[in-house]
């Protein structure tokens, strides 16, 4: 089966918002709160401890492709600074979660969506990657509808 890399949001993103407080995209006002959800953080890409982490919630734009339409919505992110996730493997706290895969050729092109459901990811990620052609995916949470990660094959990191 063909490798994988997985990574959350560009960790300079999630800086500006803790600093600023703004959305580093948009302008938009960022709110922090206690974690009353599970999230996960999209820089580490782990789950919220609830009622003990605080959170920074955002809006933020995940493609950066050239003609691409837009597709903003809210984020979380540690209120404390945490580990860029950037691994071969599909973080540990994202198994559990109502994954949807949405595959994407250069540009923004949506070529495949699915849900993962009782199928194991890297086997729907492969398929996405080498029947549609995708050039990366996108793991979105199948009830929050909100993007959390970026996949791309191997050892490229082209990041969005």
């Amino acid at each position: 089966m063909a490798g994988f890399r997985f990574f959350g949001i560009p960790n300079d993103l999630a800086t500006e918002a803790r600093r600023t407080m703004r959305s580093p995209q948009y302008g938009h006002p960022a709110h922090r709160e206690m974690a009353e959800g599970y999230g996960p953080c999209r820089v580490c890409l782990r789950t919220f401890a609830v009622g003990k982490e605080e959170r920074i919630l955002f809006t933020y734009q995940p493609f950066g492709d050239p003609g691409s339409l837009p597709a903003p919505g809210p984020i979380f992110v540690h209120a404390d600074s945490c580990q860029p996730y950037d691994a071969a493997e599909l973080p540990p706290d994202l198994r559990a979660l109502p994954l949807v895969l949405e595959g994407y050729r250069a540009g923004g092109r949506l070529v495949a969506q699915e849900r993962v459901g009782s199928q194991v990811a890297e086997v729907v990620l492969a398929r996405i990657f080498q029947e549609a052609g995708a050039d990366y995916v996108h793991l979105r949470n199948g009830d929050a509808d909100c993007f959390m990660a970026k996949v791309e094959r191997g050892e490229h990191v082209d990041r969005v």
